[in-house]
């Protein structure tokens, strides 16, 4: 009987002078990863990295029209080669690199919303020498939405914890500003909708953080609560949402209630994300919700301070595979 095609799973270094392709060869390595893993990237960085590190890596020109099927050796990996403008250099950023980093993501989208590739993994970028490079970027969520022409919810999951994210990368005072009627209410609906697609959560409990302390406290500490949030609450309350707040940020999480809940939308990027990294941090996973590709990363930076040192950990990287596969099974097989 003829075995199955392994998905394909597209996977991104990120930032050349980091730890991405590190993280790559090690996710290679692994025994029980179900997938045919695609790097989007430059071959020669890959052996390169792979010698440093004392690890065999089988690498082999990615063939859009070959499948493997069965189980995957370890150490094996295709390559959809894309040079580095300039030969990276551990900890040391480089401007002229940063058109390849994201041409690489703008290859794994494309394949992926062509069919070529099931879902895609994107290791970390460093948004600063981006932008230093004279392209304004503002990070993969953002891009990748605009590259799709489609809404994306940022959403952390660290085990059954799932924190989404009302704005992502603001400075803080532009938040307030930022939290209106009606875009709460489309994040709400994407969340209830990715929750159901994407984790296959028949009726998610989805809670509700307050922008204020205290959820405001009746007004004493700040109206967006009376003014915004709750009404857009009624409102999706009264479609059949089952939604929890506005609540107070400060103890939503802790032991005994974080359980009520499938998911958390946090009103800005500091007020969820220091919780669930605190728990689960580096074997928690970014998803992006919303998009018409499987799109995982994981929950950490470059680290330049220990790149090219041989000490970074895979866990967050492996965890962003298997749910990635997991969410293309889930959604059908496709991306």
């Amino acid at each position: 009987m003829p075995q199955s095609p392994l998905p394909r799973l597209a996977v991104t270094p990120g930032e050349p002078a980091g730890i991405g392709m590190e993280l790559l060869v090690r996710l290679a390595q692994a025994p029980d990863l179900a997938a045919d893993l695609v790097l989007i990237g430059d071959a020669d960085q890959a052996r390169a990295t792979a010698d440093r590190l004392g690890l065999a890596l089988a690498l082999t020109d990615y063939d859009p029209d070959r499948r493997t099927a069965g189980a995957r050796r370890p150490g094996m990996l295709r390559c959809l080669h894309r040079p580095l403008a300039r030969a990276a250099q551990p900890g040391r950023l480089d401007p002229d690199n940063a058109a390849a980093v994201l041409d690489t993501l703008a290859r794994a989208c494309d394949g992926c919303l062509q069919g070529g590739f099931e879902a895609m993994l994107t290791l970390p970028v460093h948004k600063g020498v981006i932008n230093q490079a004279g392209i304004p970027f503002t990070g993969h969520t953002e891009f990748l939405a605009g590259r799709c022409r489609s809404g994306v919810l940022m959403l952390l999951v660290s085990g059954t914890l799932r924190v989404a994210l009302a704005t992502t990368h603001l400075p803080l005072r532009a938040v307030p500003a930022a939290i209106d009627g009606p875009g709460l209410a489309a994040t709400l609906e994407r969340l209830d909708a990715g929750l159901r697609r994407d984790f296959g959560l028949a009726a998610p409990r989805i809670a509700v953080l307050g922008l204020n302390p205290h959820a405001g406290e009746d007004g004493h500490l700040g109206r967006e609560e009376i003014e915004v949030i709750g009404p857009v609450l009624d409102t999706l309350r009264g479609r059949g949402m089952a939604l929890a707040g506005p609540l107070a940020a400060d103890t939503a999480f802790v032991a005994g209630r974080r359980e009520r809940h499938d998911a958390f939308l946090a009103m800005y990027h500091d007020q969820g994300l220091p919780v669930l990294k605190a728990l689960g941090f580096g074997a928690a996973v970014n998803v992006s919700l919303g998009l018409p590709v499987v799109r995982t990363s994981v929950d950490h930076g470059v680290a330049l301070d220990i790149a090219g040192s041989g000490r970074a950990d895979p866990g967050s990287a492996l965890a962003a595979a298997r749910l990635a596969l997991a969410i293309a099974a889930q959604r059908g097989g496709g991306a």
